[in-house]
């Protein structure tokens, strides 16, 4: 496909996605002051990777938010995924 194709055929579902990206970072600036726990760090990262203009923005991405250990823990302290690292390990 070529740039215009592309545009063409994605632009509106990729709008609508930014625009849910936009409405949750108001929601939280509405919910008022406090500390970013590390999942909006890794949130913040990844819109910075988003506009850095580098290639491979997908796999960065993914790595920023994922654990990139080898080492199993000994325990886990929550039940379910968090959708970021926590490089202190404790999760929320």
């Amino acid at each position: 496909m070529t740039r215009a194709q592309v545009v063409d055929a994605y632009f509106m579902e990729h709008r609508a996605r930014l625009l849910d990206v936009a409405a949750f970072l108001d929601r939280i600036d509405r919910a008022g002051p406090g500390t970013d726990d590390f999942r909006m760090n890794a949130y913040r990262g990844a819109i910075a990777l988003l506009l850095d203009g580098q290639p491979q923005r997908t796999r960065r991405i993914l790595e920023l938010f994922s654990d990139q250990s080898t080492t199993p823990i000994a325990a886990a302290h929550v039940k379910g995924a968090t959708g970021a690292h926590d490089p202190i390990g404790k999760a929320h």
